[in-house]
């Protein structure tokens, strides 16, 4: 025969389970606000090689060699605003410049660089 008191759980047991159920939630949560950080990430990386490829292949296409300087771009891409800075440098070869892309994103933030070398035709 038990006794009523050996049935059940004490409340110190019920506060464990529910201090390591939370902790195990909080875990999850963390995890999947981090999956969701690297998939915004990945999306604005893309926008911005998109960004960053179109400003050097408009630099290749250019009729003459692209001037010395750095210049300043705006580019849209679904919805997103990104800035770039074009800067162009010479090489030691005065046929070939080399054309480096930044782009940073609404909070100025870097999200990618690309680099080319145009050539004189």
């Amino acid at each position: 025969m038990t006794t009523p008191r050996s049935c059940g759980f004490t409340l110190i047991e019920v506060m464990v389970a529910l201090a390591i159920t939370a902790i195990a939630l909080a875990a999850g949560v963390q995890a999947s606000n981090a999956l969701t950080r690297n998939a915004q990430r990945q999306s604005d990386v893309l926008l911005a090689r998109l960004c960053a490829e179109n400003a050097l292949v408009q630099a290749r296409l250019a009729p003459q060699m692209p001037p010395v300087g750095d210049s300043t771009q705006v580019c849209e891409q679904a919805n997103t605003r990104f800035d770039l800075t074009v800067s162009t440098l010479q090489t030691l070869n005065p046929n070939f410049r080399r054309v480096d892309v930044q782009v940073r994103d609404a909070a100025q933030w870097p999200v990618l660089r690309l680099s080319t070398v145009v050539g004189r035709y």
